[in-house]
């Protein structure tokens, strides 16, 4: 099946997500909309978060995408549930792979979460953990000034690994030998939280896991695309194109990438 891949996050951190799929899945078109002007989703109510998501989604669904994902994991611990029942393609969210990722990684059952307010005050993790460990313990810690950190393109400097290593520092009274970068836009600071838990502690991103799952689906129902080449992505920002398109052609590693302006009430 032709049709492509609709990627949606609140900013540039389901690129992360992106990437992994477009290198596991070479042959697939991707549509990405980050929604970079109303970034970040962590702070919002959860109407607000729903609303933007299910705008997003709506765009997505008049281009035609044969399945929907949710590279953000606010968004996924608010609308997923909804937008799975009422959308006529399948939708994925990032929390239970991510969640599926630790628990194969531990050894101790001692996990911790970072991720944005909103999703660590929904306590998604702890059910999605939960739901696969019983035995396991959870600690969440909210990192709120990390998503503009990398929405401004100043993740990687000194600048960056001080405010990093100031948020982790109270993990150092905790026992756990496994981290979940419970926020798509954590991986772009992944080495600076490397260094605040220390080398005998995995640092996991839920991104590899999603897009297993992404592969896993289309094989199973016979969604994959046909065409044996290599289909470019396009690129929707609600936000400023020429900072977005920086962060897509270095990330991804795209030179001149397709990036387009969308808007939304």
């Amino acid at each position: 099946m032709k049709a492509p891949i609709g990627v949606i996050d609140s900013g540039v951190g389901g690129l992360t997500v992106a990437k992994e799929i477009m290198q596991l899945l070479p042959n697939e078109k991707i549509i990405y909309i980050g929604d970079t002007a109303r970034c970040p989703y962590g702070p919002r109510t959860s109407e607000e978060v729903r609303k933007f998501t299910w705008q997003l989604a709506n765009a997505l669904a008049k281009m035609n995408i044969k399945m929907l994902v949710i590279a953000c994991n606010t968004a996924t611990a608010v609308a997923l549930n909804s937008l799975s029942n009422k959308m006529p393609f399948p939708v994925i969210g990032v929390i239970f792979p991510g969640a599926r990722a630790a628990i194969k990684a531990t050894k101790s059952n001692e996990i911790v979460v970072l991720g944005t307010s909103g999703t660590i005050k929904s306590g998604a993790y702890e059910k999605a953990i939960a739901s696969l460990n019983t035995s396991s313990k959870v600690i969440p810690l909210a990192c709120p000034t990390f998503v503009p950190l990398v929405e401004s393109n100043e993740y990687e400097g000194e600048f960056a690994r001080n405010m990093v290593m100031e948020k982790l520092a109270p993990l150092k009274r905790e026992q756990f030998d496994t981290v979940i970068l419970g926020c798509t836009h954590y991986p772009l600071l992944q080495k600076h939280i490397e260094e605040a838990v220390g080398n005998h502690v995995k640092v996991l991103s839920s991104a590899e896991e999603t897009a297993h799952d992404v592969k896993e689906y289309l094989n199973y129902h016979e969604l994959n695309n046909p065409t044996k080449h290599k289909e470019t992505p396009i690129f929707f920002t609600t936000g400023s194109v020429p900072i977005f398109k920086t962060i897509v052609e270095k990330w991804l590693e795209i030179p001149s990438a397709d990036v387009r302006t969308i808007s939304f009430k």
